[in-house]
């Protein structure tokens, strides 16, 4: 392909790009997207580079798909970065490359206030505990200097896995009801809904759940919060991701009826 046929190329797809942005901010955004971030090892493999570098592209991406959504007006993202099933299955030393990367991130983002400039609250959600004792310092103390905002929301779950969370759940309901402080008969949806990792959050449930690299499940994501969601797979890797994938997502989202069962 000569430079005269790429740029023509280039410039079809900024054109489309463009029309695709006028349409997306006419309709109604999503206030909360999460995100499934698959692929990245087959990223790498494909390139014939270790793992980790695949996970050091998409931890890389994520900066600019926060900026995406907050500009384009979606107030809460969700990251699914780690489940449990991976730190008890992946191999120690891709793991511990893995967490190393997330470690260098959360620590960025503390040194350099970014989310306190945006006015973001961030939450680490999961298992905290299986994690490293430095990373999870890093995560409470990025919770901690970011607490006091309510516009925007960053939540990344990390030792994650949806079905521990409302095991976790019916644990603590059960110690409360043990306890005399709760009564079984006024368990609501309500009620179990606080006992969950996003039970202080405003908007707990996403509006939109978007999974790249094209495979065609949630693995064990969010299990309660997407009892309504709309869903999209994209058959592009994470670190491939672009701004045109997340505009055809919203697109996709605007164009369905939501009925939440009626």
């Amino acid at each position: 392909m000569n430079w005269r046929r790429a740029a023509r190329l280039l410039g079809v797809y900024h054109l489309y790009e463009k029309v695709l942005e006028r349409e997306v901010k006419g309709g109604p955004v999503p206030s909360h997207i999460a995100f499934i971030l698959d692929g990245n090892r087959r990223w790498a493999r494909r390139r014939n580079l270790p793992p980790w570098l695949g996970h050091k592209a998409g931890a890389d991406l994520v900066e600019r798909v926060l900026d995406w959504c907050y500009e384009l007006g979606v107030t809460t993202v969700t990251l699914y970065v780690l489940s449990t099933e991976n730190i008890a299955r992946r191999p120690r030393d891709e793991l511990e490359k893995l967490l190393e990367i997330i470690e260098e991130k959360v620590e960025w983002l503390l040194e350099t206030g970014k989310l306190e400039k945006r006015g973001v609250r961030f939450k680490a959600l999961g298992r905290i505990e299986l994690l490293p004792p430095s990373l999870v310092g890093k995560l409470r103390t990025l919770e901690e200097r970011t607490s006091r905002f309510s516009g925007r929301y960053l939540n990344l779950a990390i030792a994650y896995g949806g079905r521990d969370e409302i095991l976790d759940a019916v644990r603590s309901i059960a110690e409360e009801v043990a306890e005399g402080r709760l009564n079984p008969a006024g368990i609501d949806d309500a009620v179990f809904k606080k006992f969950l990792y996003t039970g202080d959050l405003p908007h707990p449930d996403p509006d939109l759940v978007i999974r790249t690299s094209g495979e065609l499940r949630i693995s064990n994501f969010l299990l309660w919060q997407i009892a309504y969601s709309e869903l999209f797979f994209i058959d592009v890797y994470w670190p491939e991701f672009r701004r045109i994938d997340l505009l055809r997502a919203i697109r996709s989202y605007q164009k369905r009826k939501r009925r939440f069962g009626g």
